[in-house]
């Protein structure tokens, strides 16, 4: 059995990679500006006096949610996750804005908790302990006892881990028997969203990705700044889905800000005018919006119901040399010669083999690459290829010389769009995810809270 093709890792990091969402659009969700009329039901005064002092900068690290206690090593091992996700590349002050975050996640996930006990639908241990096993292995590569060892290794649990994992199944668990039921879709709606989507085929759909922070009059500089912070993390290489999760304040959080394919049409205007002019894989924002400002990824780019070649099924082989260590700079030229020289002669995939083993080369095959999963340049290269032809060389001393052949491709059929099922499906989900987002604030307001 062949081994798979891979790609260089430089090369992986300058893809998008994200895993499927829905056809339809999760809805921005903002929070309200405090409008007049709740002003005046408050009686805020437009000047206020303080009396005493209290300063924004003296945080306590733990918190005791109706009776149950949130430790400063939660808090911790929580960070310790969100920090490695970015790379370790978080200053001294984003790592204590990012501490303050994961203790208010760190609430909500405690609430969660309690509500589904409450509602005698907690999640199990045996769905926790399979859920903490398939992250282990499809998301991270490794078995469970290795996960546990890299987890320790950088300074989290998976206890940690594994709470976060029963915080979120207890909340679906809950959403499912206190909200679902109660979210009704009927026919119609479902086949006047067909429609639209029918009559729209051609035009241009997005997948963005979105971060959302709330802000009043009296914060809004504040929000601002904090935004602008986020934004310039993640151009140095942060994780925008660990920021999402941890920072935005939209329904869609959970998902890491995913909102889904959409069309600008759906957004709000300012959102839709940075959308517009964005290429995949570029951020906007700090953008101010009602209720706040969105900093957005445009992870991807369609059209609505049109077959994209990006879809093809590639065959390729992947050819390559190494280099041995110490090799200069001279010695790496003349053998990336010889190498390209020799690929060039190469007549067609079946002869690949032969033509590598005269020069030591290495061929790996894989028949299953969708060439939307690799990189930018790669694919542009690919996709107007001739069968049996070869991109130019790349790669460099510390990872080698090499090419991918193409040996066949199979070019996407015509999407036909959601069924009626996946449609309901997409339209009960968003419906959910915004009642989600009201029950969460009610077990807030309500619930008994001690900073230590």
């Amino acid at each position: 059995m062949m081994p798979k093709l891979t790609i260089t890792r430089q090369a992986l990091k300058r893809a998008v990679g994200a895993s499927s969402m829905s056809l339809a659009a999760l809805a921005l969700t903002a929070a309200p500006v405090l409008a007049q009329g709740a002003n005046a039901q408050l009686n805020i005064p437009q000047n206020p006096t303080m009396f005493g002092t209290n300063d924004p900068n003296v945080r306590r690290a733990t918190a005791i949610i109706n009776g149950e206690i949130v430790t400063g090593t939660d808090v911790e091992q929580r960070l310790a996750l969100i920090v490695s996700a970015n790379g370790g590349k978080i200053d001294a002050e984003e790592k204590e804005r990012l501490r303050m975050q994961v203790l208010r996640n760190l609430i909500d996930e405690t609430l969660q908790i309690q509500e589904a006990k409450a509602a005698d639908v907690p999640a199990s241990d045996e769905q926790v302990e399979a859920t903490y096993e398939r992250v282990a292995t499809q998301n991270f590569g490794q078995s469970p006892q290795a996960m546990e060892a890299y987890l320790a290794r950088i300074g989290s649990s998976s206890a940690s881990l594994k709470r976060q994992i029963r915080g979120e199944l207890a909340w679906q668990n809950l959403l499912r028997r206190n909200v679902q039921p109660f979210v009704n879709v009927s026919e119609g709606e479902v086949q006047e969203m067909l429609q639209r989507l029918q009559a729209s085929k051609g035009t241009d759909e997005y997948r963005i990705g979105e971060i959302f922070l709330a802000a009043t009059d009296v914060n809004k500089a504040q929000v601002f700044a904090n935004a602008e912070k986020i934004v310039e993390q993640l151009k140095q290489g942060g994780s925008f889905v660990a920021y999402a999760r941890q920072y935005s304040e939209a329904s869609t959080a959970a998902v890491g800000g995913d909102l889904g394919w959409i069309r600008l049409a759906q957004l709000p205007s300012e959102l839709a005018t940075a959308a517009g002019t964005m290429a995949p894989g570029q951020l906007a924002g700090p953008v101010e919006i009602r209720g706040g400002f969105s900093i957005l990824y445009l992870i991807d780019k369609r059209q609505v119901l049109t077959a994209d070649p990006r879809d093809a099924l590639l065959s390729l082989k992947q050819i390559s040399i190494e280099f041995p260590k110490g090799t200069t700079n001279d010695q790496a030229t003349k053998r990336a010669a010889e190498f390209a020289a020799t690929v060039k002669a190469i007549k067609g995939c079946g002869d690949a083999e032969a033509q590598a083993g005269k020069i030591g080369a290495t061929v790996v095959a894989n028949d299953q690459i969708k060439a939307r999963d690799l990189p930018g340049a790669l694919q542009e290269t690919l996709l107007n290829l001739p069968v049996g032809q070869t991109t130019p060389p790349f790669g460099s001393i510390e990872e080698g010389v090499r090419v991918l052949m193409l040996c066949g491709r199979d070019d996407p059929q015509v999407a036909s769009g959601p069924s009626f099922d996946e449609m309901m499906a997409q339209i009960e989900d968003d419906r959910v995810n915004k009642r989600a987002q009201t029950y969460l604030r009610d077990l807030r307001r309500d619930a008994v809270i001690e900073y230590n």
